[in-house]
């Protein structure tokens, strides 16, 4: 077994992505020093030592097994939504599930078979198609399938784990399991399950329902968004909601919207949101996330938790 050495050289990095691409299929993505901020909505964070978008569930299995034995850390990053990555990036292997081999979706009469790398936006669109309702929450959720099962991601009223009938995962030795959701524990804003193990993908259910309901009721979703939530580059809502009243709505009385360091700045619409006003960095946001925090707890006695994920190294 080798280690990872923090101060990995492209030389050495490139000798492990040879040797990656030997054990894997040709239609793998495999990419060295690969920067991140790119594929996070927030557009911040540094790059991945090794960026890995396996074509198969096989692939995904050898990968895991190759990263044991080299003694590389997995990084799972779905599509970069509800994540700040730091700026000195995340070290060992980054995973992306968004090859076309883990994103299809397949209907069979009120139930999406769906991938763990099928956007949330074309499981919505395939639900509507099929004229079933129930999964217009997720059109505006900007993520994946996995992403969504592992944060119980919600919208609307909504959220993930109340439409799924059955989870799919791989573990740790790169064994897969299929579990009814009523065998999976499901918490507010996480599953737990998915904290040590790989969404692969997921059985939603729909409801039957006329094609001018369900677009009247992606119409009324996509108008909300649209009016509460802002429009730049942002990892969603930063905090998970506050016992007493929602974040946002929290942060409003204390008087922090439009407060920034650096580029960023919570934003003036919403404020349990943080924007990148172009040029911010993850230092910056984090630097941000901790003055709300602490004027909240100085204010209101209030102490909030992070919703969104924080990875990698300064």
């Amino acid at each position: 077994m080798t280690t990872l050495d923090p101060t990995l050289n492209c030389d050495r990095l490139a000798t492990l992505a040879h040797g990656l691409r030997a054990l894997l299929t040709p239609g793998t993505e495999i990419r060295t020093r690969e920067p991140l901020a790119k594929r996070t909505t927030l557009r911040v964070g540094g790059a991945a030592d090794l960026f890995v978008e396996p074509q198969t569930e096989g692939d995904l299995g050898l990968l895991l097994g190759w990263s044991a034995d080299h003694g590389l850390p997995v990084t799972v990053l779905g599509r970069g939504s509800n994540l700040v990555v730091r700026d000195g990036g995340i070290r060992g292997v980054v995973l992306s599930l968004a090859h076309e081999g883990l994103s299809r979706i397949e209907v069979d009469g009120t139930r999406l078979r769906c991938g763990a790398g099928a956007r949330l936006k074309a499981v919505s669109n395939e639900a509507r198609k099929a004229g079933l309702t129930g999964l217009e929450f997720l059109e505006g959720i900007p993520g994946s399938v996995g992403g969504a099962l592992r944060m119980n991601a919600g919208a609307m009223g909504s959220e993930t784990f109340k439409s799924v009938e059955r989870l799919r995962f791989m573990g740790p030795a790169g064994e897969v399991s299929d579990l009814a959701v009523s065998e999976v524990a499901v918490e507010y804003r996480c599953c737990p399950l998915l904290k040590t193990h790989i969404a692969l993908g997921a059985v939603f259910v729909g409801q039957p329902a006329t094609p001018e309901e369900i677009r009247a009721r992606m119409d009324q979703f996509n108008t909300k968004r649209w009016t509460t939530q802002p429009p730049q580059p942002s990892a969603g809502c930063t905090f998970k909601n506050a016992p007493a009243l929602p974040t946002g709505k929290l942060v409003d009385e204390l008087g922090l919207k439009g407060t920034h360091i650096g580029g960023a700045m919570v934003s003036g619409l919403h404020g349990n949101f943080i924007v990148n006003l172009g040029n911010a960095t993850a230092r910056d946001v984090l630097a941000l996330i901790e003055k709300v925090k602490q004027c909240a707890l100085d204010e209101r006695g209030i102490e909030l938790q992070t919703e969104v994920e924080i990875l990698g190294e300064d």
